[in-house]
């Protein structure tokens, strides 16, 4: 298994949120998965993201949380990381969720502030969740910063707080902040601890500040093409990374801010992998929808034979 300095677990690299597979009847088609998974293990990965939001993990039951994770394993076996998601709204939900996510074989635990009673959240709020799940888990936690589905956008001073627990070993951002991501790397760069960015729009950029990779949507798809660009950056060769950086912004803005997990999903189809509907009550892309994804992809030259 990787592991960083300190025994930590080594989170640098490329991340794929993977999409949970349904079958029409909204039943989780497991031999889609296993496909699907088959496909993304000739792509160098770090590992794999299961139950993030592209996961829609708020749609499952509890044991469907947990056998999903046990499947991944089964099909990826153990030279990959698996992080899973195990936000709950309770403490002792997620206490309990971060603990069956572990002995169903995750690595690390990813894991949203509870954000339904958001006005409630206030910072000692949040340590004390943070710190007890952290207290009680058998995996390192990862801190997820999601504003635009939470409502919560997790400051610098917070989040530096909770990296000296000894068992928090990183954040996914997702909120594209860069100088507040820059900050946090600046004010933990004692600590061990990694910060990861939360989409493509802005992977280059955070890797320019410090971020060590990103847990991105888009990998699902274009995974060859991210990862080459995080190559390209690691080998100096900025100017060529810049250049894959722009192509994926339109793709990437269409499947994650603008059509969300749909979307994500009819574009898994185009790259050959298995997409399928999503669970309700999230709606199948209209005509014009689809030809929006399509068309984004095709303008950057992706999937051009389609």
């Amino acid at each position: 298994m990787l592991r960083a300095a300190k025994g930590r677990l080594n989170l640098s690299g490329i991340f794929p949120p993977i999409p949970t597979p349904f079958r029409s009847d909204e039943c989780i088609a497991y031999e889609k998965l296993a496909s699907n998974i088959e496909k993304w293990k000739t792509i160098p990965f770090a590992g794999f993201v299961v139950q993030g939001s592209n996961g829609e993990y708020p749609l499952l039951e509890p044991q469907e949380r947990v056998d999903l994770v046990l499947k991944v394993r089964e099909y990826l076996g153990c030279d990959r990381l698996i992080i899973a998601g195990s936000s709950c709204e309770s403490t002792r939900a997620t206490v309990k969720m971060t603990q069956k996510m572990a002995e169903a074989g995750a690595d690390a635990a990813l894991v949203l502030a509870p954000h339904y009673y958001k006005s409630n959240m206030t910072v000692p709020t949040m340590e004390k969740f943070f710190k007890t799940v952290a207290d009680q888990s058998p995996v390192p936690v990862i801190l997820y910063n999601m504003p635009a589905n939470t409502g919560i956008d997790m400051g610098p001073d917070i989040v530096t707080s909770l990296a000296h627990h000894p068992n928090i070993i990183g954040l996914k951002d997702s909120g594209g902040d860069i100088t507040k991501m820059a900050r946090i790397v600046k004010k933990t760069e004692e600590l061990d601890f990694q910060v990861l960015a939360g989409s493509a729009g802005f992977l280059l950029p955070s890797l320019l500040v410090g971020c060590v990779g990103g847990i991105l949507g888009l990998a699902n798809i274009l995974g060859r093409e991210v990862c080459q660009m995080l190559q390209c950056y690691h080998q100096g060769a900025v100017e060529e990374a810049l250049v894959l950086h722009k192509k994926f912004l339109e793709p990437n803005a269409v499947v994650t801010r603008e059509l969300g997990v749909p979307a994500m999903k009819k574009a898994c189809e185009f790259a050959g992998l298995y997409g399928g509907p999503c669970r309700t009550p999230l709606l199948p892309l209209s005509e014009e929808q689809v030809n929006r994804v399509k068309n984004a992809f095709q303008k950057s030259c992706y999937f051009l034979e389609q």
